[in-house]
């Protein structure tokens, strides 16, 4: 698979696919295409479709076939990043709710859940998606990218909504804020997520949460 991503602050990426080649996204994703594409609107198995929206997606997933040469463009539905993975190897990850933005037909999303420690940390919530197959995904990241290769054993304590994705060799828990006074007016809640290498680890700036909550109150005033 060919493609090119773009923009910024709200990116998108054009996948061109050569005859016969097809792509997936969420349904809605399709920002605009070219001349030559067929689509066929499916759950890809129910069961499939329905862990799927768990984590946030839709039921149904569109699939783009090319009939000759074409492009088809997805756009990011957030200010942000479009974060590209390779699952050449028998590569995992684990990613956000609502991550997923487009990838090639064998790639596989489903649901996940972190240790139920780790899912009272707040922030993004305990369910994520979890990312195997093979071919190449996109992945809506909100805020800009940070990505950090932690060696086994290394820690990384950062706030839930903080993390974009992660290699499914990192290990995702949670820590106790220390300091009852620190809880309280420190702002950062009860709880950190804590990943432990080996894995790479992909950081974004922003959660679409603290997106929607910064701009709440200019709503409301309207």
């Amino acid at each position: 698979m060919k493609y090119e991503i773009f923009g910024a602050p709200m990116p998108a990426v054009t996948v061109n696919l050569a005859k016969g080649e097809s792509v997936n996204t969420q349904a809605g994703g399709m920002c605009w295409m070219t001349d030559g594409l067929t689509m066929k609107t499916s759950t890809g198995g129910f069961k499939k479709g329905l862990s799927r929206m768990l984590t946030g997606e839709s039921l149904f997933i569109n699939t783009y076939t090319a009939e000759k040469d074409a492009s088809i463009t997805f756009a990011s539905s957030v200010p942000g990043d479009i974060l590209a993975l390779d699952l050449s190897g028998g590569k995992q990850y684990v990613a956000q709710k609502t991550a997923y933005l487009a990838g090639d037909t064998t790639v596989n999303v489903e649901m996940t859940t972190t240790r139920v420690s780790a899912g009272l940390v707040g922030g993004e919530g305990w369910i994520l998606q979890k990312i195997t197959g093979s071919g190449t995904v996109f992945l809506e990241i909100s805020g800009s990218i940070k990505e950090v290769e932690l060696a086994p054993g290394q820690v990384l304590k950062v706030d839930s909504g903080n993390i974009g994705a992660f290699e499914s060799s990192v290990t995702y828990t949670a820590e106790v804020v220390k300091g009852l006074k620190n809880i309280a007016f420190g702002g950062e809640g009860l709880f950190l997520a804590r990943l432990e290498g080996p894995g790479k680890v992909w950081l974004q700036t922003m959660s679409i949460s603290e997106l929607a909550g910064s701009i709440a109150p200019y709503i409301a005033a309207k």
